[in-house]
């Protein structure tokens, strides 16, 4: 996996705009209606790490979901920490 230039990484966040770029990783937060909820997200997320073999840094706290996406192997952002965001969009806002 190629490591993407910080120009390329912000012309792709333009198409995520619950995502930012800081630290060297995309990074966002979502917040849902309760504890199960959240849970619930982050289940169904699991299931798509799985398939991309990628797996984010993350945390809950009550309904906040907070997501960092980094490839280490990498030592930055590829383009699979951009496929992971968009699986995990379309999970957590699948009417957007």
């Amino acid at each position: 996996m190629t490591k993407l230039s910080e120009e390329d990484i912000e012309k792709k966040l333009l198409h995520f705009p619950d995502w930012e770029y800081y630290d060297n990783a995309l990074h966002a937060e979502f917040e849902f209606e309760n504890f199960k909820n959240c849970f619930s997200a982050m289940s169904r997320i699991a299931f798509e790490c799985e398939a991309l073999n990628h797996h984010p840094d993350w945390s809950n706290t009550y309904n906040i979901l907070s997501i960092s996406l980094s490839t280490h192997d990498a030592n930055g952002v590829t383009e699979t920490d951009f496929k992971l965001a968009e699986a995990i969009d379309n999970i957590v806002e699948p009417d957007e």
